[in-house]
């Protein structure tokens, strides 16, 4: 078989996500639930070849050699599959109620978006204890971590445990675009954008709750570096601006568009 018809059949194998410890040598352990996946839904026997993910850009073609509480399996191979977007995207959501910030992370996910930041605004309705915020964190990397398989995408974008707005935007760290989106900015994302010179290989963008961002909290965030934009003549809903931003950063400076790198 030729390397065409090779990376043919691997790309059509089931994809599986494990964390890196669980790599020994050249064996592989899988957690419950991922087994479970394998034979009670799959249907999976010893013997077949699945794609174990580890979340670091390397994808592992295994063997499988059992599949009990915790299947196991044989390396055969391993490839690079680093194939993340040119830009790094650094969303800081302002949590949402219910189950929308794990439609959120769904969706960015996909979009590869490198991290996510859920951030406690003045608007956020949900308020726990920080145990319970840890827990719902973890509950939101999972989401993460099914994305990035079901979509192909080898890594895994970091979902970190809640702060308080003000605290992210000093903590997130550098990048080349700053954006924080609010409704009562009249300049638009795509006159932000055709202002650039050049363009961004890291994009740091803050969307608020349900009830938007507080005057101070926009001033905040200008103050410490932050462009203010808008999407439009029409409010999206928090749920949808996040991901609606990150396929438009994607598209023009990203993967989604096919464009030459370094146009505007």
């Amino acid at each position: 078989m030729d390397d065409s018809g090779r990376q043919t059949r691997v790309s059509a194998l089931r994809r599986f996500a494990i964390a890196p410890e669980c790599i020994a040598g050249d064996r592989v352990v899988f957690d419950r639930a991922e087994t479970r996946h394998m034979a009670a839904v799959l249907r999976l026997a010893p013997g077949d070849l699945v794609i174990a993910a580890d979340g670091q850009g390397h994808d592992y073609t295994v063997r499988l050699e059992s599949l009990g509480e915790a299947a196991t399996g044989t390396i055969l191979g391993v490839s690079d599959n680093r194939r993340e977007p040119p830009v790094a995207i650094t969303l800081i959501q302002a949590i949402t109620k219910g189950d929308k910030m794990e439609s959120i992370v769904r969706a960015v996910t996909e979009l590869g978006v490198a991290r996510v930041l859920p951030a406690i605004s003045a608007r956020t309705v949900v308020r726990l204890e920080p145990s319970r915020w840890r827990e719902r964190s973890r509950r939101w990397q999972r989401v993460a971590r099914e994305a990035a398989k079901q979509c192909g995408r080898a890594v895994v974008p970091d979902v970190e445990t809640p702060r308080p707005l003000e605290e992210w935007l000093a903590a997130a760290g550098p990048a080349d675009l700053r954006l924080c989106f609010w409704e009562g900015q009249a300049l638009s994302l795509g006159e932000t954008l055709a202002a650039l010179t050049t363009s961004p290989i890291s994009a740091l963008i803050v969307v608020g709750p349900e009830g938007g961002l507080t005057r101070d909290e926009v001033d905040a965030a200008t103050a410490v570096g932050f462009r203010t934009a808008s999407l439009g003549p029409r409010i999206l809903r928090a749920e949808t601006a996040g991901p609606a931003i990150a396929a438009i950063l994607q598209f023009r400076f990203g993967d989604l568009g096919g464009l030459t790198r370094g146009r505007l």
